[in-house]
């Protein structure tokens, strides 16, 4: 399959400061969203990185290479408008939340999943009174209620922008109590990553690395430090 990009219509990418926020500007037009909503940020530090993804475009657009732009969009076109969905289809990763699925064997993943996890799960359980329970096998295991209405009522006090973000490394992370501890500054992008995926790296310990999966724990990777930095840049 071929990909074709936009050729490159634009000469300058910058942004304005608007009573709301700062605005981004493609030669002075405001570059809008998929929805055909102007990107506006709320701090200037987020709004000049998205300037910078369209400045360093060459001759073609690669969306790819843009995913603070992505998370933008995300915000305004869907987690705004659609803000009690994006909510609950992101407070549904605790219901079948990673870390509270643990390996039965070997040994050496089931000490290494426990490690790293537990202390998550401890601390989402302090900060948002939202303690989770744990298997050992892939049966379902159904987490008490009002758990899942404090880690929503714990998503829903999020902004549009934060949640657009929280959703990305949700999905990417496929934990809530990751991204949350993310978005918290509990874990760093990259802690973030690698706890999303003791499993994988324990398999490919022992296995060796397989291509296509490599690539497809990269994409992941990025979308985790995407949400990262773009938690950091709407604190700026």
């Amino acid at each position: 399959m071929v990909t074709r990009y936009l050729r490159r219509f634009y000469r300058l990418a910058s942004i304005v400061a608007t009573p709301d926020g700062h605005r981004v500007t493609l030669d002075a037009r405001p570059l809008l969203t998929p929805g055909r909503a102007p990107i506006s940020v709320p701090t200037k530090a987020l709004a000049q990185a998205i300037a910078d993804e369209w400045a360093a475009q060459d001759q073609q657009i690669e969306p790819e290479t843009m995913p603070l732009t992505r998370i933008a969009a995300t915000a305004l076109d869907r987690a705004g408008p659609q803000r009690p969905a994006v909510t609950r289809a992101i407070v549904g990763y605790a219901a079948t939340d990673l870390l509270c699925y643990r390996a039965e064997a070997p040994p050496g993943l089931v000490e290494r999943q426990a490690t790293v996890w537990q202390p998550l799960l401890d601390w989402a359980a302090q900060r948002f009174d939202a303690p989770l329970s744990v298997t050992q096998g892939v049966l379902p295991v159904t987490q008490n209620q009002a758990s899942l209405d404090a880690l929503h009522e714990a998503v829903d006090a999020f902004d549009d922008f934060q949640l657009a973000a929280l959703s990305t490394a949700a999905a990417a992370a496929g934990s809530l109590i990751i991204a949350l501890a993310l978005a918290h500054g509990r874990l760093t992008p990259p802690q973030a990553f690698a706890a999303s995926q003791i499993d994988e790296a324990f398999q490919s310990e022992q296995w060796g690395v397989d291509e296509q999966a490599r690539q497809a724990r990269q994409g992941l990777a990025s979308d985790i430090e995407a949400a990262g930095r773009f938690f950091t840049l709407l604190a700026d």
